[in-house]
């Protein structure tokens, strides 16, 4: 039977697919930037490059901090959730602004677009297409991404939740292994201190035999 240890293991975070499709929207959102926002004296060029590089960032340190601590590999991956829902909302103020349409579900190429987002997790598949798409198309497939990677992350967190509450971090096992093993010594000690009162009755029970077998 294989036993158990306090010690776990780092996920390879390069694997996950919630952690590819952040990586490409990282590298589209730079050419976003580059493409369709000023060169100079836009903030929302430092606050778009910085939400997305923080949602893909926060994956990495929850990776890492997950073989130390479930609860902070969680909350981490919620802040990285939090920033890409924050460029999302970029992608849409940028349509707003620029009088350009959200596809919808209606929209003639939503279901292709949707398609495409979701069968590709790797930057290869969209280089080429991002130094050509409009405006629209491009913002249009990067809420697509958004959105995907989104979902994704909730089911990454339920994920990370349940195994919070199954197993933990090194510090969240520490803590029940050095519980469990003070429970041990307190129930030894409890079990020790149960003897030694049945032995000292036994032999208050013997002295008292032997000064009435002293008495006949």
């Amino acid at each position: 039977m294989e036993k158990k240890t306090i010690f776990g293991k780092v996920a390879n975070y390069k694997e996950l697919h919630v952690y590819q499709k952040s990586e490409v929207l990282v590298l589209l959102t730079d050419v976003f930037c580059k493409r369709f926002l000023p060169l100079y004296g836009d903030r929302r060029v430092d606050q778009m490059n910085m939400a997305a590089r923080c949602g893909k960032q926060n994956i990495v340190e929850g990776c890492e901090e997950g073989l130390t601590s479930s609860k902070m590999e969680v909350n981490l991956v919620n802040v990285g959730r939090a920033s890409f829902q924050e460029l999302r909302e970029d992608y849409e103020d940028y349509l707003k602004r620029n009088n350009l349409p959200v596809w919808d579900k209606d929209h003639p190429r939503f279901d292709g677009m949707v398609n495409f987002c979701r069968q590709n997790n790797r930057w290869e598949a969209y280089q080429e297409l991002a130094s050509k798409l409009s405006a629209e198309e491009f913002c249009n497939m990067a809420l697509s991404l958004c959105h995907i990677t989104d979902k994704m992350f909730d089911g990454y967190l339920k994920h990370l939740e349940k195994r919070f509450i199954e197993e933990g971090g090194i510090k969240e096992r520490m803590h029940a292994a050095r519980t469990g093993y003070r429970e041990g010594i307190d129930r030894r000690l409890r079990e020790l201190e149960a003897e030694n009162q049945r032995l000292k009755a036994e032999n208050e029970e013997l002295k008292s035999k032997l000064r009435g077998a002293d008495g006949d």
